[in-house]
């Protein structure tokens, strides 16, 4: 299999580039559209690389640094997404941000991913629920956005986006209420707004 590949962008396309090594062999790669966004043509670089086999056709998809790398792997284990749609996937969200809408249970986040419907977005909820916690964030965090979260917790993450506050917003700043599961709705969501209010 092949890991890595470093080579000169040779061409840039939609979704791929094409990265000419030393041995004058080019490859290839479809990336994620923010990591084609950072290659120019006749400049070097370095992918990781996971190599596709199908019956039709061996494809090559690459990533500039590992987080993406890892969150891919992570998406291919889920049934019912391949490689081109997890591709779309990093490319329409940043890792950190996926994670957060898994661990908050953000089913609005996931279905406008591209490829992902309802039912693909439960199923990510479903097995990656226990998978994210060690990477998205500390385990005991993700447990409780999960299963231990009170009805008051998610009514509060209701309202504040409601009021256009995103996940990758609002579940820091749980963090930041001490014992804010064992809090009512209206306390957390008071809570909430003075730490948003502190940052501008």
């Amino acid at each position: 299999m092949i890991g890595s590949i470093k080579g000169k962008v040779a061409y840039l396309a939609n979704e791929y580039c094409l990265l000419e090594t030393n041995s004058g062999v080019g490859y290839r790669v479809f990336m994620p559209a923010a990591h084609l966004g950072q290659l120019a043509v006749g400049m070097e670089a370095r992918v990781h690389t996971y190599m596709a086999v199908r019956e039709d056709a061996i494809l090559l998809f690459g990533f500039l640094n590992q987080e993406y790398y890892n969150l891919f792997l992570l998406l291919l284990g889920v049934s019912g997404v391949g490689p081109k749609v997890a591709l779309g996937i990093l490319s329409a969200v940043k890792p950190d941000d996926f994670y957060l809408a898994v661990q908050s249970r953000d089913l609005k986040v996931l279905t406008k991913l591209p490829g992902i419907g309802k039912k693909t977005a439960e199923r990510l909820l479903l097995e990656l629920k226990d998978k994210v916690g060690g990477i998205g964030g500390d385990s005991g965090f993700a447990d409780t956005a999960f299963g231990g979260g009170s009805a008051a917790v998610d009514e509060a993450i209701e309202a504040l986006c409601a009021l256009g506050y995103s996940n990758s917003e609002i579940m820091p700043a749980l963090k930041q209420i001490p014992n804010y599961a064992e809090l009512s709705s209206e306390v957390i969501i008071k809570q909430a707004l003075k730490l948003f209010a502190g940052r501008k």
